[in-house]
Protein backbone atom coordinates (compact mmCIF):
# COMPACT_ATOMS: atom_id res chain seq x y z
CA UNK A 1 0.00 0.00 0.00
CA UNK A 2 2.83 2.30 1.00
CA UNK A 3 4.48 1.91 -2.38
CA UNK A 4 1.45 2.15 -4.39
CA UNK A 5 0.88 6.15 -2.32
CA UNK A 6 4.70 6.44 -3.47
CA UNK A 7 4.12 5.88 -6.61
CA UNK A 8 0.76 8.09 -7.26
CA UNK A 9 2.37 10.71 -5.46
CA UNK A 10 5.58 10.55 -8.38
CA UNK A 11 2.52 10.30 -10.72
CA UNK A 12 0.99 13.78 -9.75
CA UNK A 13 4.23 15.71 -9.23
CA UNK A 14 5.17 14.75 -13.09
CA UNK A 15 1.99 16.05 -14.06
CA UNK A 16 3.65 19.66 -13.48
CA UNK A 17 7.17 18.68 -12.98
CA UNK A 18 7.88 16.66 -16.09
CA UNK A 19 10.82 14.40 -16.58
CA UNK A 20 12.44 11.54 -18.66
CA UNK A 21 9.67 9.09 -16.96
CA UNK A 22 7.12 12.01 -18.12
CA UNK A 23 7.41 11.37 -21.51
CA UNK A 24 5.89 7.60 -21.53
CA UNK A 25 3.14 9.24 -19.47
CA UNK A 26 2.11 12.32 -19.58
CA UNK A 27 -0.36 13.22 -22.73
CA UNK A 28 0.85 16.95 -21.60
CA UNK A 29 4.01 16.79 -21.63
CA UNK A 30 4.87 18.99 -24.83
CA UNK A 31 3.49 21.63 -23.08
CA UNK A 32 3.60 21.60 -18.83
CA UNK A 33 7.50 21.30 -19.60
CA UNK A 34 7.95 24.53 -21.35
CA UNK A 35 5.43 26.10 -19.08
CA UNK A 36 7.71 24.93 -16.08
CA UNK A 37 10.77 26.02 -17.94
CA UNK A 38 8.88 29.43 -18.01
CA UNK A 39 7.37 29.80 -14.45
CA UNK A 40 11.58 28.77 -13.12
CA UNK A 41 13.22 31.62 -15.37
CA UNK A 42 11.04 34.38 -13.37
CA UNK A 43 10.27 32.94 -10.45
CA UNK A 44 13.42 34.44 -8.96
CA UNK A 45 12.25 37.79 -9.63
CA UNK A 46 9.68 37.64 -7.29
CA UNK A 47 10.34 37.68 -3.68
CA UNK A 48 9.08 38.48 -0.26
CA UNK A 49 5.06 37.77 0.72
CA UNK A 50 3.75 36.05 -2.61
CA UNK A 51 0.40 35.87 -3.15
CA UNK A 52 -0.52 32.68 -5.23
CA UNK A 53 -3.92 33.15 -7.14
CA UNK A 54 -5.75 30.98 -8.56
CA UNK A 55 -3.53 28.56 -6.56
CA UNK A 56 -5.22 25.26 -6.74
CA UNK A 57 -2.81 22.81 -5.31
CA UNK A 58 0.02 25.11 -5.35
CA UNK A 59 2.43 23.30 -7.84
CA UNK A 60 5.10 25.55 -8.65
CA UNK A 61 5.68 26.67 -4.90
CA UNK A 62 8.80 25.36 -4.65
CA UNK A 63 10.07 27.39 -7.09
CA UNK A 64 10.08 30.53 -5.78
CA UNK A 65 13.30 30.24 -3.48
CA UNK A 66 12.73 34.22 -2.36
CA UNK A 67 9.63 34.07 -1.01
CA UNK A 68 8.75 34.74 2.57
CA UNK A 69 5.57 33.38 3.14
CA UNK A 70 3.30 32.13 -0.08
CA UNK A 71 -0.39 32.35 0.39
CA UNK A 72 -2.77 30.60 -1.70
CA UNK A 73 -6.02 32.26 -2.65
CA UNK A 74 -8.54 30.63 -5.15
CA UNK A 75 -12.60 30.76 -6.08
CA UNK A 76 -14.87 27.62 -4.95
CA UNK A 77 -16.50 26.40 -8.51
CA UNK A 78 -17.91 23.32 -10.18
CA UNK A 79 -14.94 23.44 -12.90
CA UNK A 80 -13.20 21.05 -10.85
CA UNK A 81 -13.00 19.22 -7.26
CA UNK A 82 -11.22 21.18 -4.77
CA UNK A 83 -10.72 18.33 -2.18
CA UNK A 84 -7.10 17.50 -3.08
CA UNK A 85 -5.75 21.05 -3.58
CA UNK A 86 -3.67 23.40 -0.82
CA UNK A 87 -6.17 26.42 -0.94
CA UNK A 88 -5.16 28.75 2.15
CA UNK A 89 -8.39 31.53 1.91
CA UNK A 90 -11.04 31.24 -0.52
CA UNK A 91 -12.92 34.50 -1.74
CA UNK A 92 -15.90 35.63 -3.41
CA UNK A 93 -14.55 36.72 -6.79
CA UNK A 94 -14.82 40.13 -6.69
CA UNK A 95 -13.15 41.21 -3.56
CA UNK A 96 -9.78 39.90 -2.13
CA UNK A 97 -10.09 39.70 1.48
CA UNK A 98 -6.50 41.58 2.45
CA UNK A 99 -5.51 45.14 3.21
CA UNK A 100 -4.33 47.23 0.49
CA UNK A 101 -0.51 46.98 -0.25
CA UNK A 102 -0.33 43.40 1.35
CA UNK A 103 1.52 41.43 -0.87
CA UNK A 104 5.11 42.32 -2.50
CA UNK A 105 4.61 39.33 -5.25
CA UNK A 106 1.53 37.87 -7.00
CA UNK A 107 2.13 35.06 -8.94
CA UNK A 108 -1.12 33.49 -11.02
CA UNK A 109 -0.81 30.67 -13.73
CA UNK A 110 -3.44 29.50 -16.67
CA UNK A 111 -5.78 31.21 -14.42
CA UNK A 112 -7.46 34.56 -16.79
CA UNK A 113 -8.61 32.40 -19.23
CA UNK A 114 -11.25 31.58 -16.32
CA UNK A 115 -11.92 34.88 -14.96
CA UNK A 116 -15.45 36.58 -15.84
CA UNK A 117 -14.50 40.24 -14.86
CA UNK A 118 -11.07 40.49 -15.85
CA UNK A 119 -10.13 43.90 -15.83
CA UNK A 120 -11.81 44.60 -12.34
CA UNK A 121 -9.53 41.76 -11.34
CA UNK A 122 -6.70 43.02 -12.18
CA UNK A 123 -7.57 46.38 -10.43
CA UNK A 124 -7.99 44.11 -7.61
CA UNK A 125 -4.73 42.41 -7.39
CA UNK A 126 -2.89 46.07 -7.96
CA UNK A 127 -5.02 46.99 -5.02
CA UNK A 128 -3.14 44.32 -2.74
CA UNK A 129 0.18 44.83 -4.54
CA UNK A 130 2.48 46.88 -3.17
CA UNK A 131 4.08 50.15 -4.84
CA UNK A 132 6.82 48.39 -7.45
CA UNK A 133 5.42 45.06 -6.48
CA UNK A 134 6.09 42.40 -9.23
CA UNK A 135 2.98 40.10 -11.50
CA UNK A 136 3.60 36.73 -12.87
CA UNK A 137 1.18 35.92 -15.27
CA UNK A 138 1.13 32.55 -17.80
CA UNK A 139 -1.83 32.36 -19.51
CA UNK A 140 -2.77 29.55 -22.41
CA UNK A 141 -3.34 30.85 -26.17
CA UNK A 142 -2.95 27.49 -27.89
CA UNK A 143 -5.47 25.11 -25.56
CA UNK A 144 -8.59 23.18 -25.64
CA UNK A 145 -11.32 24.57 -23.36
CA UNK A 146 -11.25 23.33 -19.93
CA UNK A 147 -12.92 23.54 -16.67
CA UNK A 148 -16.24 24.17 -18.49
CA UNK A 149 -18.64 26.38 -18.46
CA UNK A 150 -15.98 28.42 -17.02
CA UNK A 151 -13.52 28.98 -19.84
CA UNK A 152 -13.97 32.22 -21.39
CA UNK A 153 -11.33 33.61 -23.37
CA UNK A 154 -7.58 33.24 -25.04
CA UNK A 155 -5.16 35.75 -24.80
CA UNK A 156 -2.23 36.40 -27.92
CA UNK A 157 1.16 38.01 -26.39
CA UNK A 158 0.00 41.66 -27.49
CA UNK A 159 -3.28 41.13 -26.01
CA UNK A 160 -2.44 40.13 -22.68
CA UNK A 161 0.32 43.58 -23.01
CA UNK A 162 -2.64 45.77 -23.28
CA UNK A 163 -4.59 44.30 -20.74
CA UNK A 164 -2.00 44.89 -18.03
CA UNK A 165 -0.90 48.07 -19.29
CA UNK A 166 -4.59 49.70 -19.30
CA UNK A 167 -4.83 48.16 -15.48
CA UNK A 168 -2.33 49.56 -13.61
CA UNK A 169 1.14 47.63 -14.23
CA UNK A 170 4.41 48.24 -16.24
CA UNK A 171 5.70 45.13 -18.19
CA UNK A 172 9.09 44.47 -17.04
CA UNK A 173 8.92 41.28 -19.61
CA UNK A 174 6.62 39.06 -21.91
CA UNK A 175 7.42 35.98 -24.22
CA UNK A 176 5.72 33.24 -25.60
CA UNK A 177 6.55 29.68 -25.00
CA UNK A 178 5.74 26.80 -27.62
CA UNK A 179 5.69 26.46 -31.65
CA UNK A 180 3.50 25.97 -34.05
CA UNK A 181 5.14 21.54 -34.92
CA UNK A 182 4.90 21.58 -30.85
CA UNK A 183 1.40 23.01 -30.88
CA UNK A 184 0.34 20.98 -33.58
CA UNK A 185 1.79 17.64 -31.91
CA UNK A 186 0.42 18.69 -28.41
CA UNK A 187 -2.93 18.95 -30.02
CA UNK A 188 -2.58 15.72 -32.31
CA UNK A 189 -2.33 13.95 -28.75
CA UNK A 190 -5.06 15.28 -26.89
CA UNK A 191 -7.56 14.23 -29.42
CA UNK A 192 -6.31 10.95 -28.91
CA UNK A 193 -6.61 11.73 -25.21
CA UNK A 194 -9.87 12.48 -25.78
CA UNK A 195 -10.92 9.36 -28.00
CA UNK A 196 -9.05 6.12 -26.36
CA UNK A 197 -8.57 7.66 -22.56
CA UNK A 198 -11.08 5.73 -19.96
CA UNK A 199 -11.97 5.91 -16.25
CA UNK A 200 -8.87 3.28 -15.30
CA UNK A 201 -5.79 5.13 -14.80
CA UNK A 202 -3.39 1.94 -15.74
CA UNK A 203 -5.59 1.65 -18.76
CA UNK A 204 -4.60 4.98 -19.69
CA UNK A 205 -0.92 4.85 -18.69
CA UNK A 206 -1.17 1.31 -21.06
CA UNK A 207 -2.47 4.23 -23.54
CA UNK A 208 -0.08 6.92 -22.99
CA UNK A 209 2.69 4.46 -23.75
CA UNK A 210 1.48 2.96 -26.50
CA UNK A 211 -0.12 5.58 -28.82
CA UNK A 212 1.04 9.02 -27.10
CA UNK A 213 4.48 8.63 -26.04
CA UNK A 214 5.24 8.06 -30.08
CA UNK A 215 3.94 11.44 -31.33
CA UNK A 216 5.58 12.92 -28.08
CA UNK A 217 8.84 12.15 -29.48
CA UNK A 218 7.92 13.06 -33.01
CA UNK A 219 7.08 16.24 -31.80
CA UNK A 220 10.34 17.13 -29.79
CA UNK A 221 12.57 15.97 -32.94
CA UNK A 222 11.00 17.65 -35.38
CA UNK A 223 11.11 20.98 -33.73
CA UNK A 224 14.71 20.62 -33.46
CA UNK A 225 15.02 19.85 -37.06
CA UNK A 226 12.21 22.01 -38.66
CA UNK A 227 12.48 25.78 -39.04
CA UNK A 228 10.87 27.70 -36.39
CA UNK A 229 7.41 29.46 -36.74
CA UNK A 230 6.92 30.71 -33.02
CA UNK A 231 3.09 32.25 -34.55
CA UNK A 232 1.19 30.00 -32.96
CA UNK A 233 2.80 29.02 -29.48
CA UNK A 234 0.83 27.26 -26.21
CA UNK A 235 1.03 30.53 -24.26
CA UNK A 236 2.82 33.86 -22.49
CA UNK A 237 4.61 34.46 -19.59
CA UNK A 238 4.63 38.15 -18.31
CA UNK A 239 6.32 39.62 -15.64
CA UNK A 240 5.19 43.34 -15.00
CA UNK A 241 5.41 45.70 -12.01
CA UNK A 242 3.04 47.62 -10.30
CA UNK A 243 3.37 51.45 -11.24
Amino acid sequence: MRVLQQLNSLYLKQRFFPNFVSLFINPFYLNRVLLLNAIKKYSKDLNGDLLDFGCGAKPYESLFVNVNKYIGVDIENDSHNHSNENIDIYYDGKTLPFEKDSFDSIFTSEVFEHVTNVNETLLELNRVLKNRGKLLITTPFSFPEHEMPFDFRRFTKNGIVKLIEENGYKVDEVKTYGNLILVMFQLFILYIHDLLYTKNKYINLFINSLFIFPFTVIGIILSFLLPKNKSLYFGVILLATKK
